[in-house]
Order: C-alpha cells, then structure tokens, then sequence
C-alpha cells in the first residue's frame, strides 16, 4: 500500500499537471484536430473497468491518444459492511496521470465537487461523502488530514469541461432548465471561484445539471458553441443513451458499463458517435 507521504506527493504533483496542462485555457480543455479522445461516463470506484480503461489505451504506445476521466469516487456498497475504498483508484488515476500528464485529464463532477465542498450526498442510504473519508482515515491513521488535503487540492485542479475541433462538448453533465437562466457560460474562459462551487454557483449547476430538455439542449448549444454532448452522471443501466438527438450519456460503473474512443480528425455525427461505444465487457 502506497503510504501517506507518497499518496500526498502523488496528488499534489498531478493536481500541478493539471494546472499547467497546455490543453487548458480557462477551465476548459480544447483538444487538438488530430489522434483519439477516450471519453468515460461515471466510473464510482469500479476497478475492473478502469484497468480495462488503461489496457485500452495503452498510453506507452499511443501517443496521441488522450482519455477523459471524471466520478471516480463513492463507489456503490457491497455486503453488510460495506467500506468505500475508491480513494485508491483516485489514486492511481492521480499517478496515470503523473505518468502521462499530456494524456490523462480529469473534469469535475458532482461526487468530488460534493466531497470537497464538505456538502453531504445521500445514496442508498448511505452518506457516501462520510463514507469515503472514513475509508481514507482506515488507510492513513493519524495522517488522513495530511492525505485529504493533498487530495482535495488534486479536485480543485480539475478543469469543467472540454471541447473538440469537431464540435464535441464534454463535461460532466449540463444545467438544467430551471438553473440556465442563471448559468454564467463565461465560467469556461476561467477558473471558478467559490462562489462558483457553491450552491447557486455555475460550476454547480453544470456538475448537477438533470433533465435537460430539447430546448435547454439547443440553448447550450449556442452558448457553447457545440453540435453534441457527452457527458455522465445520470445513471444508464445498459451503458448509454441519447437525449434529444445531441446528449449522449455514458455510464462506466457497472458491468453494462461502456467508453466512447471519439477520432479527433473526423466530422461527427450522431451515427458515429454512437457507432464507436464500446463496452467494458468486450476488452479484455
């Protein structure tokens, strides 16, 4: 097991990379025309698919291969006596990307907005928020607050979303219709405040943003200048859909759980877009 001083070294040295990732402009990743983006839907502390993630992507051959990840925490409780331990596929998400800081990104979510913000999520039951710093204070002892502040600065470097030159929009999820009245679309151009992160905050709104409707879709389209989404966060049992013909959503979380390779050189569409889902269950 990675110790304290090591886990802590890891996250603030890669919350540094995404700080000085020269992809970010902003809060905001703009990807270049050319190689392959990975994007992921939630993956909640799901191990298997993750390593099938890495395998796939074979980072140390491809190098212009770039992978999004995002909601890697609070994984779903299993048996009576359920421990949340996602912090340590948090972790090694953290060294994936010290190991290729131009190739590993993260977006924020709602989970690890939630976890940083000390504002409690509720999931079957559980207060998945207290969980998972429970399982960090069993890992880390009297070292935990040293662990989860280095963690934490690691959740504040995420950026909130990314863009491709083929119109692709990318972000955890979108604001809802009673929220984009009020959504500050110039939150991309720069990093949020904590006014942002709070409760009526954009950030906020974008990270926890639910039932989108057509019109809501086609507002944000043109603040964002976008043709499609992909995000994550509402829960998909077969792996995906699509809203309104523009929103495809993507869960990674389960064993129906799937990843989208999107060709960065190519003009997309929604056929293509859908044509490229690939399930977890099919790598090996």
């Amino acid at each position: 097991m990675t110790d304290a001083t090591e886990a802590a070294e890891i996250f603030r040295q890669a919350a540094g990379y995404n700080l000085e990732d020269p992809l970010v402009v902003g809060s905001l990743l703009v990807f270049p025309n050319y190689g392959q983006l990975v994007m992921t839907g939630d993956l909640h502390g799901h191990r298997r698919n993750f390593e099938k993630l890495r395998r796939f992507c074979d980072l140390e051959h491809a190098g212009v291969r770039h992978v999004m990840l995002h909601e890697l925490i609070h994984e779903d409780a299993i048996g009576l006596a359920p421990m949340d331990t996602s912090h340590e596929l948090f972790l090694e998400a953290a060294r994936w990307k010290c190991d290729f800081p131009d190739q590993v990104h993260f977006l924020l979510s709602n989970h690890e907005l939630a976890q940083v913000t000390a504002n409690e999520i509720t999931k079957n039951g559980r207060v998945v928020t207290k969980d998972f710093e429970s399982g960090v204070r069993l890992s880390y002892g009297y070292e935990t607050e040293r662990v989860l502040s280095a963690m934490y600065e690691f959740i504040r470097s995420f950026p909130l979303a990314g863009r491709t030159p083929n119109r692709v929009f990318l972000s955890h999820s979108l604001p809802g219709p009673r929220d984009l009245p009020y959504f500050d679309s110039t939150i991309f151009s720069r990093r949020p405040t904590e006014e942002d992160l709070s409760d009526r905050g954009s950030a906020h709104m974008l990270v926890w943003g639910r039932y989108q409707t057509e019109t809501a879709i086609e507002t944000i389209q043109e603040l964002v200048d976008a043709d499609y989404f992909i995000c994550g966060h509402q829960p998909q049992e077969t792996g995906f859909d699509v809203l309104h013909e523009r929103m495809v959503i993507l869960a990674s979380d389960h064993n129906h759980g799937v990843f989208l390779p999107l060709d960065l050189s190519k003009p997309m569409t929604l056929d293509s877009i859908t044509r490229n889902i690939r399930p977890f269950a099919a790598i090996e």
